[in-house]
């Protein structure tokens, strides 16, 4: 099975949403650090980064999530990730990968695009 690597992007109110889908490896990840880069220098600093259809995740991908973290600290922004329970084929892969690496507590984490995008809606705990 071949998994097409796509980011698409849309505005969810005050949000930019950049949803992720495929395998975020040492491939792929350059091209999700560019969106990035590009959404911050189009001067919107509200993302959330959908990546319920990830269906495996590398070091590099780790590393796009943090240095993407990093970037929107520095411009004052907000970061959320979307990481369900259940995303993907098997649950999310993503989720697993940065509990596992002890990172996913630098994440601000919601189920769903609505919680995502909903300033009353906290974050799931790490």
């Amino acid at each position: 099975m071949v998994v097409a690597f796509n980011v698409t992007g849309n505005e969810q109110g005050d949000w930019t949403v950049l949803s992720v889908t495929g395998e975020l490896d040492l491939v792929t990840s350059p091209v999700l650090r560019q969106r990035v880069h590009d959404v911050v220098a189009e001067g919107r600093h509200s993302l959330v980064l959908d990546l319920s259809d990830v269906y495996f995740c590398d070091s590099s991908g780790v590393g796009v999530l943090i240095a993407s973290r990093r970037l929107i600290r520095s411009c004052q922004g907000d970061l959320r990730l979307i990481l369900p329970a259940q995303g993907a084929a098997d649950g999310s892969h993503v989720n697993r990968v940065l509990g596992a690496l002890g990172v996913r507590r630098l994440f601000e984490v919601h189920p769903d695009l609505d919680s995502a995008t909903d300033e009353e809606a906290g974050p799931l705990s790490a």
